[in-house]
């Protein structure tokens, strides 16, 4: 995200009680994930949890040898377990994810959330691509209200 570099040299800056109930917009890659509460203060302040991934998980492994089709290992399953934790207090989820089908990182959240954290998947109302890299806040902010407006009206709320 363009202009949203942490300075701070702690893993994890969120507050749950930031996120309760309310509809989040999250910018999930492997290292970093970015939480945006929607509402007052949202833009200007997304809670964070970094992968510190000590045992080398996000290294994308494709196994070829006896398999033609290839098996995939990516992701650290307590970055992904983090990631559900701190999205579970949210009302309704946003997912903002770069990449396409294995290299997404947000799918492969929403893979291990649907197996590890059902109540957390459920809440999920869409997982869209985007080059997350260059958006700026306020960016991933109109783009969240767009999609919330969108699932409000589809679904009759």
């Amino acid at each position: 995200m363009a202009d949203q570099t942490p300075d701070s040299t702690t893993r994890h800056t969120f507050s749950v009680e930031s996120i309760r109930d309310r509809n989040v917009v999250a910018t999930i890659d492997f290292h970093r994930t970015l939480i945006y509460p929607l509402g007052e203060g949202g833009a200007d302040t997304p809670e964070r949890i970094e992968d510190v991934d000590a045992q080398g998980h996000a290294h994308e492994i494709a196994h070829k040898a006896g398999n033609p089709g290839g098996t995939y290992e990516a992701g650290n399953p307590d970055y992904w377990r983090e990631i559900s934790e701190a999205l579970s207090p949210a009302r309704a989820i946003l997912l903002l994810g770069h990449g396409n089908g294995k290299a997404n990182a947000s799918h492969q959240w929403v893979a291990y959330a649907e197996q590890h954290h059902k109540d957390v998947a459920a809440k999920v109302i869409a997982d869209v691509r985007a080059d997350i890299d260059d958006l700026t806040s306020q960016q991933v902010i109109q783009l969240a209200h767009h999609y919330f407006e969108i699932h409000r009206l589809w679904s009759g709320g």
